[in-house]
């Protein structure tokens, strides 16, 4: 079994993570690729990170009709801070020790990794894949962390969830830059208009 985890803080979740797991899975051949809302993120903090179960529900509305994408409350359950090595852990032994476990992250949090806990052994039991824009140069990163990853180009797309939160609370468009699903949601329950971002 190959799996790909897309963890992260979905605040909230756009087309980009959306672009990013469909190619990853395309181009590795990945069996499923599993998105892991987190329950308390240990990089990020602040009052306009919304309610973790608001970000779960807008990850799975954004994310059906897509045979091989599924999602996961895996942290959510687990509950305190999410961390990467204990999910990648669970995930192991869920699925089998012989099974393939990728996680997916962004080139923006590839300087961070020496602060992840655990980080070297996570890196051993799992591969971690980077996506990157074309033309991106990892700079400030050890050598013997870049041996360890896995750069995969993926086609630019220039969003962020903070744009998205900001445009939302000006009262901008983001049509188009979130699923419908996930853009009606977050209409409905009058999200992050009130949050100092």
């Amino acid at each position: 079994m190959k799996i790909a985890i897309m963890g992260g803080t979905f605040n909230p979740i756009h087309i980009g993570h959306l672009i990013s797991a469909e190619q990853v899975h395309d181009h590795f051949g990945f069996d499923i690729v599993i998105f892991v809302p987190a329950a308390i993120p240990p990089h990020k903090s602040g009052p306009d990170i919304i309610d973790p179960i608001h970000r779960y529900n807008m990850t799975a509305l954004a994310i059906e009709g897509n045979p091989h994408f599924q999602i996961s409350r895996i942290e959510l359950e687990r509950g305190g801070t999410s961390y990467t090595i204990d999910t990648v852990k669970e995930f192991k032994r869920r699925y089998g020790e012989r099974s393939h476990i990728a996680w997916i992250i962004g080139s923006d949090l590839l300087p961070t990794l020496p602060t992840w806990k655990d980080y070297e052994e996570l890196l051993e039991i799992c591969q971690m894949i980077v996506t990157i824009r074309p033309g991106y140069e990892p700079k400030g990163v050890p050598e013997e962390i870049l041996k360890k990853v896995t750069l995969f180009k993926i086609t630019a797309v220039d969003i962020s969830s903070s744009e998205i939160r900001r445009r939302v609370r000006e009262g901008r468009s983001i049509k188009y830059l979130v699923p419908p699903k996930v853009e009606e949601y977050i209409r409905k329950h009058n999200l992050y208009r009130e949050r100092e971002i």
